[in-house]
This record gives C-alpha cells, structure tokens and sequence, in this order.
C-alpha cells in the first residue's frame, strides 16, 4: 500500500501468466469529500496490505464501494467482496454476466448515470471508437478511466500504458512514456468514422485531464508526470498510433 497523495493509495499486485511471467495488477484507494473512501478496481491483497487498508478505513467499514472499472480484471473481485460484504458492488456490464453469484449493483460504471453518483469525487472516461468489449475476448484494450478530482491522479487498466522493467532493472532503467495499448486496431469499431471518434476522445481527455501529476496503470507502473506532462504524453501516444488509425479509415471508405 503506497500513499501518492493525501487522499490517494494505489496497491500493485502480482498477476502471472501461465503462471510463469508477471504482468502486475493494481487497485487504488480513494479518500471522499465526506471521508468515506472508493476501491478502484479489485485485488486479493496480501496480509499487510490487507491489514494497512484495513487500519485507514475502519477495519474497512469506512469504504463505501467497489467500483470495478475494466470489465475483464473479475479474477479478485470474490475476494474484495467477501474482505468487504458491506461496500456497494459495482462492475461494468460483463462483470455481471461472468460473476452473477455476487450482489452487483444495478447500474453499471460504463452508464453516466452511475457515475454521475461519484461526480463529487471522481471524474470517468470511457474511450471512444473502441467497444468496451469486444467480440474477440482476447482484445483487452478498452476500459473506464478513473480521475480523482482532488489530487488529479488517473487510475487506468490496459488502455494507457506504461512500460517498466520487471523487478530491480526497474529501479535502474526508464520507464516509457504513456503509451496506447497496442491492441487498438482489432478494437476499434467496424465504421468509417471510428478513428476519427478515436482521435477526438484522446484529445480531449488530454485537454480536460492536463493538470494530471501520476497515472496508476495496471500490468506496468506508476508514473509520475511534469507539469504539462499529461497533455504532452497523451498526443504524443496519439502520434504513435496514427497509422493504426489512418488504415482503419482507409480500409472503410
């Protein structure tokens, strides 16, 4: 449990593939306006962090939701439920069609009207031009952006990405910038104009989120931003993929 702000806490958790090679997984903490706190997203923890989330919410009567933004991280969410019976249950619309024993909410976070009930606290995006989950299970790209109003810290899953060396190499060598994640171009929507509906979002998530200082991304890092940062990172990821997006509207005309 790592503190990034005075309201923020982010998790990072170990998530193996074919259970040899870690990609990572996170969650993040979120303290509200009326000191009561939001779970972004859902991790089995280990016993310290457990204990440590525990300790700063009341022996974690002091959370008041779950909020399960991408629809296929559903691995830990029995566990937090079962850690946190009491918290509101929330998860996007395949998280009720693959987990339907547990008590989800009604209203999914992908809908506007469920997330205009966090709109105190937190700000959402959901990208454009790119179906939230698509045909084919194995194209993760798409996800609900999660912004904390009061620190500006984004919580994302897949969709941005940060690339880290694992373990100490870490430590010693850069991280990447922000980049998009490289399963765009089976993503996007089969329509002419789901490139530009792209483009657009990402441009304006980077104008409405500038001031962002940290980006919690899932399977990588932690990154923290300059000043400006945010907006620059965004365009340049967006320049990354013009040509991902410039055959998708050939390849439809």
């Amino acid at each position: 449990m790592r503190q990034l702000a005075d309201n923020f806490w982010t998790f990072r958790g170990d998530f193996k593939i074919a259970k040899v090679i870690s990609v990572g997984t996170h969650m993040s903490l979120a303290r509200r306006a009326n000191g009561r706190f939001l779970l972004l997203d859902s991790y089995e923890l280990d016993e310290s962090d457990r204990n440590s989330l525990l300790a700063l919410t009341d022996g974690g009567q002091a959370i008041e939701a779950i909020i399960n933004v991408h629809p296929f991280h559903t691995l830990h969410c029995t566990a937090v439920h079962r850690l946190l019976p009491h918290a509101r249950l929330i998860g996007t619309g395949r998280h009720h069609r693959k987990a339907p024993e547990l008590p989800w909410e009604q209203g999914i976070i992908e809908d506007k009207a469920t997330q205009a009930q966090f709109a105190e606290d937190l700000d959402f995006s959901v990208p454009a031009g790119v179906d939230l989950v698509c045909a084919n299970e194995n194209v993760h790209f798409s996800s609900v952006l999660v912004r904390h109003r009061e620190s500006g810290i984004v919580h994302v899953d897949d969709t941005i990405m940060v690339l880290a060396a694992p373990g100490l190499l870490g430590k010693l060598l850069p991280q990447s910038r922000l980049r998009f994640h490289p399963t765009l171009a089976k993503a996007l929507q089969d329509r002419p104009d789901a490139s530009d509906d792209f483009e657009k979002w990402a441009r304006d998530i980077a104008d409405r989120w500038a001031g962002t200082p940290i980006v919690c991304a899932a399977h990588s890092s932690v990154r923290k931003l300059s000043p400006g940062g945010w907006r620059k990172e965004i365009l340049d990821a967006l320049s990354g993929v013009e040509k991902t997006l410039a055959r998708h509207r050939a390849a439809r005309r």
